[in-house]
């Protein structure tokens, strides 16, 4: 049987708009809301008339993903001491287990931190050069065995970040824990620490991925451990002293990130780090904290270290809900902007603006997606359990964690932060690579990452007081989804 040339025409016609029509896209939601959701998977979405479209746009791609996760300090790791077995292993499990949120990056300090229950040192010995009596002893009850446990748990694994606050205070000029700067005779006595620290921990059976050199070397308001160096000091340290102990010791695989603080003065700091080959040379990337804003996430700043150094890591390594004692069992005050930090009270004048009271879901929303749409590569928080008082803590500096607990009652809460971050660290894995994306909401906030798996996660943050249907697209294929209120979703393709 013969067709004319013309029905043929009609038929690839036909076929070719067939094509073309739209397909719906597969996709699973999951969502945290203030009226409830907790990670929730919504079985069934509303399908609805609208003009908004979440466009995905995988050909688009930007920074690979180190990671998510939180920190092991003593203070955490003393409550799950504290706790009985089994509210131990629920919280670990929570963190790293295959149900839960699936920590890929950690932090955890080397000697004390304000989240300590004491001060003290891995080198007590005053005059100690040579660091004869260097001894991780201090964390053999606590830190040690909850990353040991961790380990075991996770099943992909997670790099672990450490940091110090202080040196031991005899190597300092003003011979306290806190404020003061290193003094030069003992700068190669302090690199050794570094490669000593690192020997030990490999002796437990844990590899640490990177150091940062000072935690917050711009100082605290001399309020607990800190030690000071200018930007020069902290290159030139790591230049020629840090750097060359490392790669001598065969620690040069060990990542090196500076800076360590809040982004409102990481121009000049990225600007001494990379300022030519030789003093860029054993810096690895850049470690940032959230604490100049309570709202603002300094994106001209992240793009300008990313444009400084465009092949080395950034990293956010610390942020907290700081200077406020936990609400427990009351995920309402987590969804009301209610929280202030400490610039509320303390900042100068001229920052107060910078400092308002805020939503503590909006402001952990807010800032990871915007970190990661300006380059930022690993997201860490801080303390993953604190007690009902945010502590313990030696200082006294209460903040929040994800996770709170009354180890006299042998009870856990689980915030509504806690569900928040693991939108990200359960469904952003490590080595995914952040990908386009367009909307013409004005409400909106969206992050996107193309994970090795294939598979795509959206991260739709909408903070107002109304649900928002919307479209979300992938080439020709879309389908309707609904956010609630005040809300976040992860959206998996």
């Amino acid at each position: 049987m013969k067709y004319s040339n013309l029905f043929l025409s009609l038929i690839c016609i036909a076929i070719m708009i067939s094509s073309c029509k739209e397909e719906a896209l597969v996709i699973e939601v999951f969502e945290t809301s203030a009226s409830g959701n907790k990670l929730k998977k919504l079985e069934k979405i509303e399908k609805s008339e609208n003009t908004t479209v979440v466009n995905i746009l995988p050909a688009e791609t930007f920074q690979t993903i180190t990671g998510l996760g939180g920190s092991f300090t003593e203070s955490s790791a003393y409550l799950l001491n504290e706790l009985g077995k089994e509210n131990r292993k629920k919280i670990l499990e929570a963190y790293f287990g295959e149900s839960g949120a699936k920590y890929s990056l950690t932090r955890t300090h080397i000697n004390s931190c304000d989240f300590s229950l004491k001060n003290y040192s891995y080198a007590p010995v005053e005059g100690d050069k040579d660091l004869k009596n260097f001894s991780i002893a201090e964390d053999e009850d606590d830190i040690i065995p909850m990353i040991k446990e961790a380990m075991a748990i996770s099943k992909e694994g997670f790099k672990i970040m450490a940091s110090p606050w202080t040196a031991p205070p005899w190597m300092k000029d003003n011979n306290k824990y806190v404020g003061g700067h290193l003094l030069p005779e003992y700068y190669d006595t302090w690199a050794l620490f570094f490669s000593k620290y690192l020997d030990a921990y490999k002796a437990e059976g844990i590899d640490i991925w990177a150091i940062t050199v000072e935690n917050e070397p711009l100082g605290n308001g001399n309020n607990w451990e800190s030690m000071h160096y200018t930007a020069e000091e902290h290159t030139n340290f790591v230049a020629n002293h840090l750097g060359p102990k490392l790669e001598a010791d065969g620690k040069g695989d060990v990542k090196i990130l500076g800076y360590d603080q809040n982004r409102d003065h990481l121009n000049e700091w990225v600007d001494a780090m990379y300022k030519d080959e030789a003093s860029s040379k054993y810096f690895a990337g850049t470690a940032i904290h959230w604490y100049a804003s309570t709202y603002d996430v300094f994106p001209d700043a992240l793009q300008y270290a990313h444009e400084k150094a465009p092949k080395k890591h950034l990293i956010q390594s610390e942020a907290c809900v700081d200077s406020e004692v936990p609400h427990w069992q009351d995920d309402a005050w987590y969804w009301s902007k209610e929280a202030t930090d400490w610039g509320f009270d303390w900042a100068p004048e001229e920052r107060k603006k910078y400092h308002p009271k805020y939503v503590p879901v909006y402001r952990y929303a807010r800032d990871i997606i915007g970190s990661f749409n300006n380059w930022v590569d690993g997201w860490v928080d801080w303390n993953m359990v604190l007690d009902r008082q945010g502590g313990p803590n030696w200082f006294k500096n209460w903040c929040v964690a994800p996770v709170i607990v009354d180890q006299e009652k042998d009870e856990v809460y689980f915030t509504p932060i806690y569900y928040t971050l693991s939108h990200f660290s359960k469904y952003i894995r490590p080595g995914a690579v952040r990908i386009g994306w367009e909307h013409s909401s004005d409400v909106l906030q969206v992050t996107a990452v193309k994970n090795l798996d294939g598979s795509i996660a959206v991260i739709v943050f909408n903070p107002s007081m109304k649900a928002v249907d919307f479209n979300i697209a992938l080439e020709n294929k879309s389908t309707s989804v609904k956010i609630s209120a005040q809300a976040i979703q992860t959206i998996v393709i």
